[in-house]
């Protein structure tokens, strides 16, 4: 299966952001924060969703979870995101350095609203989090959402509980494999999709190709 190093993840901590180098650059997608917990709202996200959509990038939003009811942060973030049919949802899901971090069961809270919602399963970003709290056992609520492994190696290490990645977070540009750098933004995270560019924009935009 070939590997697509295409998309970046990026929020407000991304102080410059030129999507128009980027995707001249080979960027196909982009992912951004939009919301944590039910307190926090990106304030860059909006301008940086036009600019993506001026640019003809792929859009996608991820909400921080944090350790307080899921369905109250799955409305906090649509309400804020408005996601349409063609951009991707997913739960970031992972240590909470900030205050309580999220547990499984508010993570399928989330995750099935958003399907109740949407009609549609989320993905789930984590690592050594998801990792350490499934163990060896498998979770039928999470194991619907497509796995955005967040591993800063060589090698991915999937969780039993999916038989794959679809996205691989490689390297938060510091850490992990190169390329490290996007033109127009410099060094990010950066992420591998299992598939082919055509199959990543039919897999990101199914309800419009």
């Amino acid at each position: 299966m070939p590997e697509l190093n295409a998309v970046i993840d990026l929020s407000h901590f991304n102080s410059t952001v030129d999507l128009d180098a980027a995707k001249a650059d080979g960027v196909v997608g982009v992912i951004y924060k939009a919301t944590q917990g039910l307190t926090f709202r990106d304030p860059t996200y909006q301008a940086r969703r036009q600019q993506a959509e001026s640019a003809g990038l792929l859009w996608g939003a991820y909400h921080f979870g944090t350790g307080s009811d899921g369905v109250s942060q799955a409305e906090y973030f649509l309400n804020f995101a408005q996601p349409g049919l063609n951009e991707l949802i997913i739960l970031d899901f992972e240590h909470n350095p900030q205050g309580p971090t999220m547990t499984l069961e508010e993570a399928r809270a989330f995750v099935t609203h958003i399907q109740q919602t949407r009609g549609r399963w989320p993905g789930l970003y984590g690592g050594s989090l998801l990792k350490e709290l499934l163990g060896t056992s498998t979770d039928p609520v999470l194991a619907n959402c497509w796995l955005w492994l967040s591993q800063f190696g060589p090698t991915a290490v999937v969780p039993p509980n999916w038989p794959g990645w679809t996205m691989w977070q490689y390297t938060d540009g510091a850490q992990g494999p190169e390329p490290h750098e996007v033109a127009g933004i410099g060094r990010c995270d950066r992420d591998k999709f299992n598939g082919t560019s055509d199959e990543l924009r039919s897999f990101w935009a199914p309800a419009v190709t």
